[in-house]
């Protein structure tokens, strides 16, 4: 019976992967996009701050009848550690930066992923040697790190040392579910209850790398959405070795684990990168944060 049900498993995965798209699996309002003639909308100030350059993930929130953004700022030529920055906006395009800058400055901070749950923010990102941490607020700007997360093997070991980083995390039904890459290998899956210990799914990836060309060397997932019953997430990828020329892509799944990838990927070119979805009224904006900020409107 066991081997039945394995079999069964195999088969289900092998359709799922091997079915042919379509286009309830990737509605057009997710995938095709049209960039602001006025990008870039926010970028680093190229003078000697704190954030003369922006760089990897940041994130926005439509939070409070505003756009939130957390972003990581760095200057090479005065200090090497990225520090977090906060800006808002009140309508997506013109930003205007915090006086407080830099909001948190205790630890290397970039990578970053905001959630508000239950009227409080959690933020997920990476730190120095891109190891994934946690942290909370109560206003979205006054920061306190929870610690390094900490994550296991399906037998309850310690994943293996190393980085772990660019955490994405969606909730469900209680149970929260990270999204992690091991130096943007692959992307493996691991759930929580208590946000205090996280078990993988399985300790294989979920997304690989490839086989076409466009994400053959590099993948990470900046964010997952629920659309229609689907889950989609958008990934930053690079057909080149050493890593340049970034590009945002997705896929979808039924389930979480099982991942298939559009086939006219990736959906923003051009070295733009960690692109996250913003949704006000029915309205969908991709915002690619690296290495300045753009953005595109859905088509639909």
């Amino acid at each position: 019976m066991r081997k039945l049900l394995y079999l069964l498993s195999v088969l289900t995965v092998v359709l799922w992967n091997c079915s042919p798209h379509s286009d309830s699996d990737f509605p057009s309002a997710l995938v095709h996009f049209k960039p602001y003639k006025g990008n870039p909308v926010f970028s680093g100030t190229g003078r000697n701050t704190w954030d003369k350059q922006i760089r990897e993930r940041g994130f926005i929130l439509f939070d409070e009848g505003i756009y939130k953004m957390w972003y990581t700022g760095y200057n090479e030529d005065s200090i090497k550690t990225r520090y977090l920055g906060y800006a808002t906006s009140p309508d997506g395009l013109k930003w205007s930066r915090y006086p407080g800058n830099p909001i948190y400055t205790k630890h290397w901070t970039e990578d970053v992923q905001v959630i508000k749950y239950n009227n409080r923010y959690y933020m997920f990102a990476e730190g120095l040697h891109d190891i994934a941490f946690l942290m909370e607020s109560e206003d979205g700007i006054l920061w306190t790190k929870t610690g390094d997360l900490d994550i296991r093997q399906t037998n309850g070991e310690p994943i293996s040392p190393g980085a772990y980083g660019t955490p994405s995390v969606w909730i469900e039904d209680g149970i929260w579910y990270l999204f992690y890459e091991r130096h943007d290998e692959a992307i493996w899956l691991a759930t929580s209850t208590n946000l205090k210990t996280w078990t993988n799914v399985q300790d294989e990836p979920v997304i690989k790398r490839g086989p076409e060309s466009y994400d053959k060397h590099a993948v990470a997932v900046d964010q997952i959405i629920k659309y229609q019953d689907k889950f989609y997430a958008y990934y930053h990828a690079t057909a080149f070795d050493p890593w340049r020329d970034w590009t945002t892509c997705v896929a979808v799944s039924g389930d979480l684990i099982h991942w298939k990838k559009y086939e006219k990927n990736p959906i923003i070119s051009g070295n733009r990168s960690s692109g996250i979805i913003v949704q006000h009224d029915t309205v969908f904006r991709l915002y690619t944060m690296h290495p300045q900020i753009e953005v595109f409107f859905s088509s639909e």
